[in-house]
């Protein structure tokens, strides 16, 4: 049996709360808007901040939340397609999706948002994804 080890880690830009930013910045315009405005986009801020992928040659781990923390896992030999969009704004920064299509009950479908590199993270997923259906003997089977 191999061992785990981590790959990448990685967490979505804030450019994803631009338009929450936006928003907060011109309600807290007024004072009383203050009041909401600038919790909420902090608390935004603190959601992203903590969202965290972590690759390994084994599976891909989800960790998100501020006050309760929740880790979910994807195996690797369940996925069974990926692919990288650059939407027009993300590509303004160098950002891109990284979308993931598997056979996990709980993940069948995951977006790594707006992160740098996503195209070599993909080809690297690709890669692992391969590798670990080679280890486990686990083929696809692609029904039409």
């Amino acid at each position: 049996m191999t061992s785990e080890v981590q790959v990448w880690s990685g967490r979505p830009s804030q450019i994803t709360n631009f338009g929450t930013y936006l928003v907060c910045l011109l309600i807290s315009l007024t004072v009383v808007g203050a009041v909401v405005a600038i919790p909420y986009a902090f608390w935004q801020f603190l959601v992203a901040k903590y969202q965290v992928y972590e690759l390994t040659t084994q599976r891909l781990k989800m960790h998100s939340g501020v006050l309760n923390k929740k880790t979910d896992e994807l195996e690797l030999y369940r996925v069974k397609d990926s692919r990288f969009e650059q939407p027009f704004f993300l590509r303004m920064f160098g950002l891109g999706n990284v979308v993931i299509v598997s056979s996990d009950a709980t993940t069948p479908n995951l977006v790594i948002p707006a992160i740098a590199n996503g195209s070599e993270l993909r080809e690297q997923l690709r890669t692992l994804v391969e590798s670990r259906r080679d280890e486990k003997r686990v083929r696809v089977a692609e029904v039409e």
